[in-house]
């Protein structure tokens, strides 16, 4: 593997690790927002006891994802110096931005979600639990207006071969933002609620907790019922948008060489070298009706050698990473769906083999957004700075074999702490809800009597002069 192919699978890894956890925690923190609000209001022990419970796992994938997105910071300085110089006047200040409301919101008010409760005022304990939730859609924000910036740029200008800002405004609302952020929200809540119904469900199958695990499914599938359909329109903007933008990354998508397929290719195994598809397995008339809303199957799906060879992104990659995105996106709107008939025919609560069904649902969200992320970025190439910076032009000058080294100790790190906290919510569930007495509020630790002056003695006496006395 060349120095290139090496930087690319290092920062692949790396980001796709720390994916994996604010696509759960974004939503959990919004939802400990929810839940705890509305035990202000109500004073029920089911909304503590669901907050707590939701609280612990949030902590340790809100610590393991901070750790992640350091090293992210540090490869593109090391790994991608040459694109780090070239873009930095337009991504330094956004990025830097990242940084100022992860550590000015979120890591401002994260002790006191994590240990104020029962030593602060309840409205204190609220508000740090709302500005946590909007440090984190904040911090995300900004990371998309980033990335959003390098599939469309706007509002810059090239400088002996730097990229100046000209107007802020395009730069971070640029063309692909304004469709990409809101279906990265929705796409976080959505992963994040699946997550939370498929360890409710398991409660339920095992008959422990029933009201904490009712409650968690009812809202987490009630905000995948909602928000599938509108996260379906987000999705096709999207993609009527880089077709306009990246005609070569549709093509990659579709799956197609040559032109004249107006079939949706359901499975294919591309040969990038020959321009062919070793095999495949094609569903006629689909792709005409779904990318071109064409019934008649008179619309043919455009091949990828419409694009010169040198530009073509790798179609394995992108093929597979939409294909994963959408084959988990149909059925978590098909198992949104089937819940919300459950739930108007009241049988949500006793339909087990919809709960086993859902239980193994847990990873769906997950692996949509991670197969979306190697749609975009692998469908980008071979371009960093889409149609502007090629990223064999962006890679840092580096040893081959350090890189190999670093990546293999990485992957190998990254290992270790997916599979620890995958240890740690099993124990965590295995644990369960139960062992918090939601009746009983925690009180702030006693006073350490040696602290506190007798009566009668001055304030500055230490323990050994008040006990003389």
């Amino acid at each position: 593997m060349s120095l290139l192919d090496l930087s690319r699978w290092q920062f692949a890894i790396t980001v796709m690790f720390h994916m994996t956890f604010p696509a759960i925690t974004v939503e959990l923190s919004i939802f400990l927002a929810v839940v705890y609000g509305m035990y202000w209001r109500t004073g029920r022990a089911v909304y503590l006891q669901m907050f707590r419970f939701w609280r612990r796992i949030f902590a340790v994938g809100f610590a393991i994802g901070v750790v992640a997105g350091a090293v992210i910071t540090f490869e593109m300085g090391l790994n991608w110096g040459v694109y780090g110089a070239k873009t930095g006047p337009v991504l330094g200040p956004i990025l830097g931005m990242e940084v100022v409301t992860a550590f000015f919101v979120e890591a401002g008010f994260i002790g006191v979600l994590l240990y104020g409760e029962g030593r602060v005022r309840k409205a204190t304990m609220f508000m740090s639990t709302v500005m946590v939730a909007l440090g984190t859609l904040l911090s995300s924000t900004w990371i998309i207006a980033a990335n959003s910036w390098m599939q469309t740029p706007a509002g810059y200008q090239l400088i002996d071969g730097r990229f100046e800002p000209t107007d802020w405004m395009r730069v971070i609302f640029n063309p692909s933002f304004i469709w990409r952020w809101p279906h990265m929200v929705a796409a976080v809540l959505i992963s994040a609620g699946f997550f939370m119904a498929g360890i409710s469900a398991w409660y339920l199958v095992r008959g422990r907790a029933v009201g904490f695990a009712r409650r968690s499914m009812s809202i987490a599938l009630g905000v995948a019922a909602v928000l599938m359909p509108v996260q379906l329109y987000l999705g096709d903007n999207v993609a009527g948008h880089e077709l306009l933008s990246q005609p070569a990354k549709l093509e990659a998508i579709e799956g197609n060489w040559g032109n004249g397929n107006t079939g949706f290719v359901l499975f294919a195994i591309p040969d990038q070298q020959a321009a062919r598809n070793i095999a495949e397995l094609t569903i006629p008339c689909l792709g005409s009706a779904i990318s071109a809303k064409d019934l008649s199957c008179g619309t043919a799906m455009p091949g990828l050698d419409l694009t010169p060879a040198a530009d073509r992104p790798d179609m394995a990659a992108t093929f597979w990473g939409f294909r994963i995105m959408f084959l988990a996106g149909v059925l978590m709107f098909g198992t949104a769906f089937a819940a919300t008939v459950l739930r108007l025919r009241n049988r949500l609560w006793t339909a087990r083999r919809f709960h086993r069904f859902v239980l193994w649902s847990t990873p769906a969200g997950v692996l949509a957004i991670l197969g979306g992320w190697v749609t975009a970025e692998a469908g980008r190439q071979p371009w960093i700075v889409f149609g502007r910076l090629r990223t064999s032009d962006a890679v840092s000058h580096l040893a081959s074999g350090e890189v190999l080294f670093s990546m293999i100790g990485f992957s190998a790190l990254y290992l270790v702490a997916l599979v620890a906290y995958i240890a740690y919510i099993v124990r965590t569930v295995h644990r369960g809800p139960e062992h918090d007495d939601p009746r009983r509020e925690p009180r702030p630790p006693a006073p350490d009597p040696t602290s506190i002056p007798h009566a009668g003695a001055p304030a500055l006496l230490g323990p050994r002069e008040v006990a003389a006395r």
